[in-house]
């Protein structure tokens, strides 16, 4: 004959009813935060940069880093063009008055992006895979629902000591 299970006594209701109390004002307060943190005005680079990994991946691209900080910089965009990892910069501009968004990517930058570069690869262990530098130029004016997106595959050379691209 079958064994009559006991009811939970009523200090076990007690428990179980705080804990689910418990959780269900932790998942409120998570989702809370997640909502602010969606409603929260995003800046014009941060902007620029989902729309520019938006334009890669419609070109085929597949992204496999957003932001990534390394040591005293950060890279972008790293991305996979066929066989090839692509590290993007991505430059946003309300207008060109101060110059054409992809100007700033200077000497300077792409000899830090280079360096930022070789570490990302070192730390993955991905040196003998192909890679190159694109530019992705966003411009934004205020008012416009999208912006106007150029895109400069291979816009510039490994800049540096130890030219381990190519």
């Amino acid at each position: 004959m079958g064994v009559k299970k006991q009811r939970p006594r009523r200090s076990e209701w007690a428990k179980l009813s705080a804990s689910i109390g418990r959780r269900y004002r932790q998942v409120r307060a998570a989702a809370a935060d997640s909502i602010r943190r969606a409603l929260k005005p995003k800046t014009l680079g941060q902007r620029g940069e989902a729309a520019a990994a938006r334009f890669l991946k419609r070109l085929g691209y597949v992204i496999v880093a957003r932001g990534s900080h390394i040591r005293r910089g950060e890279i972008d965009l790293i991305a996979v063009d066929g066989r090839t990892l692509v590290f993007v910069e991505v430059k946003t501009r309300i207008s060109h008055d101060a110059g054409h968004p992809a100007e700033a990517v200077d000497r300077e930058k792409q000899r830090r992006l280079t360096r930022l570069a070789m570490v990302y690869l070192k730390r993955h262990h991905l040196l003998d895979n192909a890679a190159r530098f694109d530019v992705v130029a966003v411009t934004w004016p205020e008012g416009r629902r999208r912006p106007i997106i150029e895109h400069f595959k291979n816009a510039f050379e490994p800049v540096g000591e130890g030219q381990m691209f190519y």
